[in-house]
């Protein structure tokens, strides 16, 4: 099915049957106030702009990937402009929450235009969605009303300003929210990181790196269903490390098992942890244990000075 295209925030009101908005750029609905469509075109959508709602008793299905979530009280979700979303729903279903959407047009010239890619939750899958408590839910409500209060009022010097902070604002507590939802997810998390962690070990016992290159996040968070944000912050709420570095760690465990105990050549080594260059090797083992590979080997075996395999390497381009 070919995704609708909603560019605008102008069209997004036209479709829901509301009035158009205030704002040609940002705008909160009440989900009260919209219709629901049961028309085929509309079921997967590409919004051309950010999207965030808070869903109450939504009697529908979302997909995000080959992901299907069923909405209960207080769940939030987050798009980013040129997502694909799947809504399954009906006409006669009824929905409560509000929908804030900002057009990345509103943002430019202000440093929320980069940084809102900071927010990782963006780019989670919709199973990964935010489960607010009641207090969590009631502040959440009171800053998209505050936002509905200054884009509909008449635009002055200060409403652009004032209306950036308070998506700053919004943007800084669901952050903190999904710390907390971590948190008391902490059993899921640890059972998450115990599969992630057979995963990266299977992956580099069976020697896959040599045929297959280093693993990517999205190679894992592929096996374990989830979006590549998504293990990462919860990887990181549990260990302090992302996803990438777990894996950085292995390879750098593996390279120093494979510097102390094999008779293989630098390259050699990077190229069987699954490194295209040489180089890039040289630098993330550097980078790491502010060793080059030469040097860990040197002070492993007592080889202070260095062999004739050393010392070409030191003299080739691999090595600068």
């Amino acid at each position: 099915m070919k995704p609708f295209e909603i560019k605008s925030v102008r069209e997004l009101h036209q479709l829901l049957a509301l009035p158009n908005p205030k704002h040609p750029l940002v705008s909160v609905m009440d989900f009260a106030a919209i219709k629901c469509f049961d028309d085929e075109q509309l079921e997967a959508v590409r919004y051309g702009f950010y999207c965030i709602a808070l869903k109450k008793n939504f009697k529908g299905k979302m997909r995000y990937g080959q992901q299907h979530y069923d909405f209960d009280d207080g769940v939030m979700t987050f798009f980013a402009p040129n997502q694909v979303v799947v809504t399954e729903i009906r006409d006669d279903w009824e929905l409560e929450g509000m929908w804030l959407v900002i057009h990345p047009d509103f943002l430019k010239g202000f440093p929320l235009a980069t940084g809102i890619r900071e927010y990782g939750y963006f780019s989670y899958a919709v199973n990964e969605a935010l489960h607010l408590s009641r207090d969590e839910e009631e502040k959440v409500y009171d800053l998209m009303k505050l936002i509905a209060s200054e884009s509909e009022a008449r635009p002055d010097q200060s409403s652009q300003v004032i209306i950036i902070k308070q998506i700053e604002l919004l943007l800084s507590y669901c952050d903190r929210f999904y710390q907390r939802q971590f948190l008391t997810r902490k059993q899921a998390g640890n059972h998450l990181l115990t599969a992630f962690e057979q995963l990266l070990e299977s992956y580099f016992n069976e020697n896959r790196c040599e045929v297959d290159g280093i693993p990517s996040v999205s190679f894992f968070a592929g096996k374990l269903s989830l979006s590549r944000n998504y293990l990462s912050d919860m990887l990181r709420s549990i260990t302090g490390l992302s996803a990438q570095q777990h894996i950085q760690q292995k390879l750098i465990e593996n390279a120093k098992i494979m510097l102390a105990s094999s008779d293989f050549n630098i390259s050699e080594v990077a190229y069987k942890l699954g490194f295209d260059y040489p180089q890039s090797f040289h630098k993330l083992f550097k980078n790491k244990t502010s060793l080059s590979p030469l040097e860990y080997r040197r002070g492993v075996l007592g080889q202070y000075p260095e062999t004739s395999e050393e010392q070409k390497w030191q003299n080739s381009p691999h090595s600068r």
